[in-house]
């Protein structure tokens, strides 16, 4: 397992590099000092709840050194199924966009 630590020298633990929800509760619960897991849930479950609603009625959510969300169209395209004559075709449709910002990517690239 790898280890990631936190600010509050508080460890948590992930399978690769993947971090499930109950683990993702518990940082977001360190960093955000909440109370309990509930509240932590709560907070990430609203968060995400509004950014749907927002690109829903395709608003970019604009978060500064953070990043963007926006809702981008998408479009359909046509093939061929390998090893046969078929082809298909799929339609436009709305799918969501992230782009990092300055800060996020400043801090990911260091390592902190």
């Amino acid at each position: 397992m790898s280890e990631v630590m936190h600010e509050n020298s508080e460890k948590f633990y992930s399978k690769g590099l993947f971090m499930n929800k109950a683990q993702f509760v518990e940082l977001v619960q360190a960093s955000g000092e909440y109370k309990t897991k509930v509240e932590a849930e709560a907070a990430i479950k609203a968060f995400t709840e509004a950014v749907t609603s927002a690109l829903v009625k395709k608003e970019d959510v604009s978060l500064v050194g953070f990043g963007s969300f926006t809702a981008a169209l998408q479009k359909g395209k046509s093939g061929k199924v390998p090893g046969t004559d078929k082809t298909y075709t799929t339609q436009d449709k709305m799918v969501p966009k992230f782009k990092a910002g300055k800060g996020l990517k400043d801090r990911v690239a260091a390592g902190k």
